[in-house]
């Protein structure tokens, strides 16, 4: 045991509650605020986690023009290389990161854009205790197998095959005749290759390090979303059955041994809950083996994931939200960290205070496997009102970092305010996740966990397309800009 984690036990202010698998989510009606400046440990499955908090808080303007001139817009997902610590205790890496399919309803855009999907890559330098740098350094644009860029355009109905594989598509306008994907996570392999999870299909893509696809899995006849009898893309309104619209595979990450890839939907399928939001919880953990092939026909793997609940406004009623997951980040074949988070924070526009956006510990070990049964093979649910069936088990998880800490943020000059939010308040949609060794000889097992924000475009000062568009949030007191957030925590991980 390193001489870290023993300063970090005797020094421990609470210890987090253990492991929990029962077959009901657990609910959050009043802010779930944590207040503890130090340590915090976790028992989970029989060893000892700890969170030292938050060390670091990093920026970027939301004005940032990417390599091809138009607004960035990430990060919806990142992933770290390069990793090295300088000689005077900073570190450096190469970060690149993932926005989604661009500007929504803001100034010339109606609806969906014609947004190419792109990977932007950035220099960063973090200095514990004193802050993150970013810089853009580049970037380049995903494109298909016959080297045309994706869209970020609704695909409606339309379907367009190749090599076999159903992928969204318009039927005509803007964006026609390619791939719609809504990029919503990514996730490296060893020779620079990549994936990307789409919304729009639920579906994972596969591409070799320049950008270029070379293949895809479709996803599990349970996750398809369905509209009148038929595959239906769209995402203006939600299908039958399948995932939810605008509820694709939120989270992806490749295991360290290189050997599984596993994919989170963001919350519950249609059959799996109903209109009631609080019924979202009981979503899907699809497990797929990439040893032998990296585009598997069908998953080995499938569980159940309970998502907490939420009382929106936070008054102590009844839960009316489910808090979707939008990120993880592998730790074996197992094992992952899950940030699961509500809709409040800056850049949603509403006065409600965030009440819970956390960090868990998920493990699938001893879970129900729904592999090849009719609960994914066909539509039958795993659920009813939000009530996980009684013959399944559910994974285990256990809370690892409350990110709604204001003692923690106000030392690095942040803040929960949402009535009237300001520059450094804390955003609505953290959406990305990203790990680093400490490479520190003195705590070994120690790692920096990076938790990026997703800022929807919105700035004043926007420009896709060749276009200008004002994004900027309503009723700021600032220049309106959601710029773009990295918190830093240090974590001590167990052998």
């Amino acid at each position: 045991m390193s001489r870290r984690l023993v300063a970090a036990l005797a020094s421990v202010v609470t210890l987090a509650a253990t492991a929990s698998a029962s077959a009901q989510s657990l609910s959050y009606l009043t802010p779930h605020w944590d207040k503890h400046a130090g340590d915090v440990a976790v028992s989970f499955e029989g060893k000892t986690y700890v969170n030292h908090g938050l060390v670091a808080v990093g920026w970027l303007p939301a004005a940032t023009r990417d390599f091809n001139g138009e607004s960035l817009g990430s990060f919806s997902s990142m992933a770290l290389d390069g990793w090295k610590r300088d000689a005077d205790g900073s570190y450096e890496g190469i970060l690149r990161t993932l926005p989604d399919r661009g500007p929504n309803n803001v100034g010339p855009f109606a609806g969906t854009t014609d947004y190419s999907n792109r990977v932007h890559t950035h220099a960063i330098r973090l200095v514990p205790g004193k802050g993150l740098t970013i810089t853009p350094t580049g970037g380049f644009l995903l494109k298909d197998q016959a080297g045309a860029p994706f869209t970020g355009k609704d695909p409606g109905s339309n379907i367009l095959v190749r090599d076999g594989v159903r992928y969204p598509s318009p039927a005509a306008g803007e964006g026609a005749g390619r791939i719609s994907l809504d990029s919503e996570a990514i996730a490296y392999l060893p020779d620079g290759g990549f994936y990307v999870s789409d919304e729009y299909a639920a579906g994972i893509y596969l591409f070799d390090k320049t950008g270029k696809l070379t293949g895809a899995i479709e996803t599990v006849p349970a996750l398809k979303p369905i509209k009148k009898g038929q595959l239906d893309f769209g995402a203006e309104k939600a299908p039958t059955t399948g995932r939810r619209n605008n509820q694709g595979l939120e989270g992806l990450a490749v295991t360290p041994d290189g050997q599984r890839l596993i994919a989170v939907l963001q919350s519950a399928t249609m059959q799996d809950s109903t209109s009631n939001n609080a019924t979202r919880n009981n979503t899907r953990v699809l497990v797929y083996d990439i040893g032998k092939t990296r585009t598997p026909l069908a998953p080995i793997g499938h569980y159940v994931l309970q998502l907490p609940t939420v009382r929106e406004a936070g008054d102590g009623q009844a839960a009316d939200a489910t808090a979707a997951q939008s990120e993880i980040a592998a730790l074996s074949d197992s094992r992952f960290l899950l940030l699961a988070r509500d809709g409040n924070g800056r850049g949603k526009g509403a006065p409600n205070a965030p009440v819970y956006k956390s960090i868990l510990l998920v493990d699938l070990a001893g879970a129900t496997n729904l592999a090849g049964t009719p609960y994914e093979q066909d539509v039958t649910p795993i659920a009813k009102d939000g009530v996980l069936n009684p013959d399944i088990k559910p994974v285990t998880q256990a809370e690892l970092v409350n990110l709604l800490n204001p003692v923690q943020l106000a030392k690095v000059g942040m803040n929960l305010s949402v009535s009237p939010s300001t520059a450094a308040s804390l955003p609505e949609k953290l959406e990305a996740l990203a790990l680093a060794p400490a490479l520190d000889r003195a705590a070994p097992r120690d790692v920096f966990l990076l938790v990026g924000s997703d800022n929807d475009f919105a700035t004043a000062t926007g420009r896709i397309n060749g276009q200008d568009f004002d994004a900027a949030l309503k009723g700021d007191t600032g220049t309106g800009d959601n710029d773009n957030l990295i918190l830093v925590y240090r974590l001590t991980l167990p052998r």
